[in-house]
Order: C-alpha cells, then sequence, then structure tokens
C-alpha cells in the first residue's frame, strides 16, 4: 500500500514534509458523508455574526480579481501532496468588501451538506489563504470541494473546507464538527496537532 500509492518523503522535502507525513503519488479524496450536489447557478455564499450579515452569488466572487496559487496540502491522515495548482480568490480580497465588528476573533466555516469547522480569525486572515474554484486547470470537481473550497495551506486539510457557503465571525471560539469529535482545536501540522487531548486521557 505504502509504495504503490504513498512513499516516504526524501530530504529534500525535510522543509516541506511535516512530521509523520507520507507523500501522495494521486490525489486522496477524504469526505464524512455523501458529496452535496451544489449547482454555480443557485450557488450562495453567506457572512454574518460579528459582521454585517450579506449574501453573494458566484458572479460576485467571479467579479473580484483572480490568481493562481501553488501550494502544499497536508490531510491529518498522514499524507501530504506537494505543489497544488488551484485558481480562485486571495481571502484578503474577500475580507476587504467585509464590515468586520472589531470584536471578532474566530471564525466558523459553514459548508453545504451541513460540515462546519472552525479557525482562529488570525489564522483565517493569513495572506496565503484563499477560496478555490479550478484545481489543476479544472473546474473544482464536487468530490474535491467544487464549485468553491477554502484553502488554509497551513493547516491541516480538514480546516480547508469543501463545498465552503458562508462565514460566521465569533468573539469566542466554538468548536466545527471534526473538533467536537476528537480532532485538535487548531490542526498545525509542523506541531502534529492531529487529535484533542481530551479524547485521549491528556
Amino acid at each position: 500500500m505504502l509504495g504503490k500509492f504513498f512513499h516516504k518523503p526524501g530530504p529534500e522535502h525535510s522543509d516541506r514534509v511535516p512530521p509523520g507525513q507520507h507523500l501522495t503519488n494521486g490525489f486522496p479524496v477524504l469526505t464524512y458523508g455523501e458529496t452535496p450536489p451544489v449547482d454555480r447557478d443557485t450557488w450562495e455564499f453567506r457572512v454574518w455574526g460579528l459582521a454585517e450579515e450579506r449574501v453573494f452569488s458566484w458572479d460576485d466572487f467571479m467579479a473580484l480579481p483572480q490568481h493562481d496559487f501553488t501550494a502544499d496540502f497536508h490531510c491529518v491522515t498522514r499524507w501530504s501532496k506537494l505543489d497544488v495548482k488551484w485558481r480562485g480568490v486571495k481571502v484578503a480580497d474577500f475580507m476587504a468588501l467585509l464590515n468586520l465588528d472589531p470584536k471578532a476573533a474566530h471564525v466558523m466555516e459553514h459548508c453545504y451538506g451541513g460540515y462546519t469547522t472552525n479557525v482562529p480569525l488570525a489564522d483565517f486572515l493569513r495572506e496565503e489563504n484563499f477560496f478555490a474554484h479550478t484545481l489543476f486547470d479544472e473546474p473544482l470537481p464536487p468530490d474535491h470541494g467544487g464549485p468553491m473550497r477554502l484553502v488554509i495551506p497551513h493547516l491541516y486539510a480538514w480546516k480547508s473546507a469543501k463545498w465552503i457557503n458562508g462565514l460566521e465571525f465569533l468573539e469566542k471560539e466554538v468548536s466545527g464538527f471534526w473538533e467536537r469529535n476528537g480532532y485538535h482545536r487548531r490542526g498545525e501540522p509542523w506541531a502534529e496537532e492531529r487529535y484533542s487531548n481530551r479524547f485521549f486521557g491528556g
């Protein structure tokens, strides 16, 4: 299994592959539950909580500056894929449209299908984060989160929510789906923040 689908990173990748990870030869698809059917024509993106409530359409996102991104991708299930090529919208460009309450300190990502995941606002606002609608020059496939997903390269991939359709800005941290079910609150790959200590006697 290891040799066919995954391989150990060589020393040339020591600064790019976090501890405990193997490089994948493909791009595995891992999803809890069914893939929700989402049509671009009816896709909507809502912002609420400690922000002026707004709803954005697909065309609203396409009217924002579009950029190409190349980023490494690290899954908590111990595989990594290097140099993944995406196209989409910088989180920073989108956030420039919002009127955010100064008390906002956390973000809950909401998705079609009911999935949620939480991130500190400081992690969410990092310059390298983006909303992706294209993967390797093709429209983002549904099983990889199409029509749009968030990508937060510096955290494990469960924080890069598939089928994203909203952001809820919060003053205090609230756990999302996997965080309520044993995963780490933050998910930093280089620190191997995979699971919550409270589920393992820590």
